[in-house]
């Protein structure tokens, strides 16, 4: 199972629940009406207990309040839901948070806390294709469960969030699967000295009693629960102009403003090179966020892809831009694989990885930078990794067959960049571009399975690469590489040792661009 631990209802949230279940309103549908309880799971291969049937959610907002003093969150969490089927029941993926209240279609409603889910029975039954509105009032602690085990980071000066791949429900009560993408307001409200800042733009700023700023972000595209940005702090917004007029904006903590600089006009360059190769920048604004946090421990990643605004361990950019000049793209294409074109299970996370390791690999060798072998060519690299291709696929499995415990591993980085080396190497560069191009055009703002990259690139090349790509992606064996009938494989040695737990891991660090 997912869960870590079993997750108690506060006593704010049994109360509630008491109260509700005394005032009439139903356990579950009358006899007779059809409404059943919707599924607790969306059945994703890797994570079988996130998300949620018998709805969709087509918009969030989130209203966060911090207080400065208790380093506390009074949240409110208003989801817009279209149901599926009718229902009697649903529920939420929630963990951590301390619910205050409930309310469907603006009536008070019964919920329960088991486990990571939020049960929830609305005073009425919800027919089919209803458009519903959901508000949850909570409250939550961003330092009671860091990360990785939660996905609040606390600063000394406020908080950040990193949610990838299984903590939003940690942040907000939520659908927390990427295949559920919807529209997001964020209303952030914080004291005097503090900035709030979410993904997506800024559209409205109100100066509130008791010497409060109320700062409204919305988002022109859908977003992944994964990949929300959430953050309060000392900061101050770098404004700045990339390739087409497209807005840039870094939010860095102000007392190392100008350390950051170099590392923060390296942006557009890096924007304009990948504009090159698969498009127009999705979306309407593209920045960093050093976090206000150098604890070591304060996250688990280096960077990590929030939807316009890439969230990074600040002493990680006070480097050379040799150092660091390929993660920046890596974290810059997930814009494109991951966020514009989210993975439809986290079974698909290699088109995420994979691709953000491609072009990040690609834009070092073109620079001369050498790789943490030593290296300087795609060629060179991949003729290294393709050796260890049996090997991986022994301990860490084929590479489009993941599981929780190795869904960060190597295999779904530069095992993923192994198999976009061999497809180019099969269609030619031309048609590996071409392709490229379309499956982002055609599931821009959606998500994507392996199944459709496979067909969008069998329709483009104008070869049936079916089998060519299931071996690559679900074999067993590592085959052969078209255009290097040269290259080996060296043989798996038999593992005695389990799996590692990605918790215990650092997620993201087995990048090849670090």
């Amino acid at each position: 199972m997912r869960y870590r631990t079993r997750v108690t209802a506060p006593a704010a949230a049994l109360i509630g629940t008491a109260a509700a279940l005394t005032t009439g309103i139903p356990a579950q549908a009358a006899p007779g009406t059809g409404a059943t309880p919707g599924a607790e799971t969306l059945g994703d291969p890797v994570y079988p207990a996130l998300g949620n049937d018998g709805y969709r959610v087509s918009a969030y907002h989130l209203d966060f309040a911090y207080d400065a003093t208790t380093k506390l969150v009074e949240a409110t969490a208003t989801l817009t839901i279209r149901t599926t089927q009718a229902l009697s029941r649903f529920s939420l993926d929630a963990r951590g948070l301390d619910i205050r209240s409930v309310r469907v279609g603006g009536r008070t409603a019964a919920f329960e806390q088991v486990a990571e889910k939020l049960r929830i029975t609305p005073a009425r039954q919800l027919a089919a294709k209803a458009r519903v509105t959901v508000c949850v009032a909570y409250g939550a602690d961003p330092r009671r469960t860091p990360p990785p085990a939660g996905g609040w980071v606390a600063t000394p000066d406020g908080f950040a969030v990193c949610c990838q791949p299984d903590l939003a429900h940690t942040v907000f009560p939520c659908n927390d699967h990427p295949s559920d993408k919807a529209d997001f307001t964020f209303r952030l409200t914080v004291p005097a000295g503090l900035r709030g800042v979410a993904s997506g733009s800024l559209v409205r700023t109100e100066q509130l009693a008791g010497d409060r700023t109320a700062y409204t972000y919305r988002s022109r595209s859908p977003i992944a629960t994964e990949v929300v940005q959430i953050t309060v702090g000392d900061y101050v917004i770098k404004d700045r102009q990339g390739p087409h007029g497209l807005p840039l904006r870094d939010v860095v903590p102000v007392a190392r403003a100008a350390a950051l600089e170099p590392a923060l006009a390296l942006t557009p360059a890096l924007v304009s090179w990948v504009e090159q190769r698969l498009g127009a920048y999705p979306f309407e604004t593209y920045g960093l966020l050093p976090c206000n946090n150098d604890a070591p421990d304060a996250f688990d990643f280096t960077g990590l892809e929030t939807q316009t605004l890439t969230i990074y361990k600040p002493n990680y950019l006070l480097q050379e831009e040799s150092k660091i000049g390929s993660h920046m793209m890596h974290e810059l294409v997930h814009s494109y694989f991951g966020n514009s074109v989210s993975p439809a299970t986290w079974a698909d996370l290699w088109l995420n990885e994979g691709h953000a390791d491609f072009y990040g690999l690609l834009y070092r060798y073109e620079r001369g930078w050498p790789d943490s072998k030593g290296m300087t060519t795609m060629e060179a690299r991949m003729k290294d990794t393709y050796a260890l291709g049996d090997q991986w696929r022994q301990t860490s499995g084929p590479v489009a067959a993941p599981t929780a415990a190795t869904l960060f591993d190597s295999q779904r980085y530069l095992g993923g960049v192994l198999v976009l080396y061999a497809l180019r190497q099969q269609v030619g560069e031309a048609a590996f571009t071409a392709l490229e191009r379309t499956f982002l055009e055609r599931y821009r703002d959606s998500s994507a399975s392996t199944e459709d990259y496979i067909a969008v690139a069998s329709e483009v090349s104008g070869q049936d690469l079916t089998g060519f790509l299931r071996d690559w992606l679900y074999g067993t064996k590592t085959p052969r590489m078209p255009g290097h009938p040269d290259w080996t494989v060296t043989p798996a040695k038999a593992s005695l040792s389990a799996p590692r737990d990605r918790r215990d891991s650092h997620h993201h660090e087995n990048s090849a661009t670090l």
